[in-house]
């Protein structure tokens, strides 16, 4: 099944994350965090791993991942977001963070939130790289808010059919903007090609 539930329709103009605006937000997240002193660290699978685990990194904390989600293969399956890996049980009487890439409705952080909170922890606060203004009540802390198409540095080029391409999924939301796909989905050429050795190399 696909859902489109993203309205990209209503996003106002286009705004390319690169892996150099990715690090500031999440060094800024890290010194907004530090007052509060997390004791775990939780990543939401899987926008929230990049952000939580350099947080993590940044504040020198321990890092777990969650899962909970609405979608399935990149598409939508499920209404309410549903657990596929919860959060571990050493959470229980610790401060936790949680982190995720985006918060739009909120819902995801509230549900994630109750979990904690069934489970004991002594405090449990949210933290996202970016929201829409529609979605600035449930984290606790914010590194950008937006109402623009956000296009992260690591989901915007797939393999497809042995090749490097722009993200489908971005090339529609750019399409529902009326705007064509260039340079706005094009990472810079590597100077360091990879694999160096794969199953096919030696």
């Amino acid at each position: 099944m696909n859902f489109n539930y993203d309205h990209y329709e209503t996003r106002l103009g286009v705004k390319p994350i690169s892996w150099e605006d990715f690090h500031a937000i999440c060094r800024g997240l890290a010194l907004a965090v530090k007052p509060y002193d997390p004791q775990v660290i939780l990543g939401i699978s899987r926008g929230g791993l990049y952000a939580g685990t350099l947080i993590s990194h940044l504040l020198q904390k321990d890092f777990y991942a969650i899962y909970l989600t609405r979608r399935h293969q990149n598409q939508k399956v499920s209404e309410q977001p549903i657990w596929l890996a919860r959060p571990p049980e050493l959470v229980c009487n610790q401060r936790v963070l949680v982190v995720d890439e985006i918060s739009s409705s909120g819902e995801t952080l509230r549900i994630a939130k109750q979990e904690l909170n069934r489970m004991g922890a002594k405090e449990a606060l949210c933290a996202v790289m970016y929201t829409h203004s529609w979605g600035t009540d449930v984290p606790d802390y914010i590194g950008l808010i937006s109402d623009s198409l956000l296009i992260n540095p690591w989901d915007r080029e797939v393999v497809q059919d042995g090749q490097i391409i722009s993200n489908p999924e971005y090339v529609h939301a750019l399409s529902m903007q009326g705007i064509e796909p260039s340079v706005t989905l094009q990472e810079s050429e590597p100077s360091i090609h990879l694999p160096a050795k794969g199953r096919d190399k030696v």
